[in-house]
């Protein structure tokens, strides 16, 4: 009767371990690894519809438009850095060229 009480303890905290992550897996938290890693789950339903084809469609082309953004963002930021480093009389010179036209 003794050994019941072990039993049950490690019975009751393996039930519990298991519920706990069938819980996490079915409401698509990442589950932990044995070594205390996160493991995310890996899902046969997704990409196979077509809202799963609409979403890849739109995050490519957000991907995209963001792309050619930071393409635009980078020369902008080329072009200060240029002013902000070269001296302040070639500077004044280059506007004033540009005054002229």
């Amino acid at each position: 009767m003794g050994w019941m009480v072990p039993v049950g303890i490690v019975g009751a905290v393996s039930a519990s371990h298991a519920f706990r992550t069938w819980v996490r897996a079915k409401h698509g938290y990442p589950l932990e690894s044995d070594h205390g890693g996160k493991r995310h789950r890996l899902s046969y339903q997704h990409g196979t519809g077509p809202d799963d084809q609409r979403k890849v469609e739109l995050l490519s082309s957000e991907n995209e438009r963001l792309t050619g953004q930071v393409s635009r963002l980078e020369e902008r930021i080329a072009v200060l850095e240029r002013i902000a480093t070269d001296p302040a009389e070639r500077t004044a010179r280059e506007i004033d060229a540009l005054r002229d036209r």
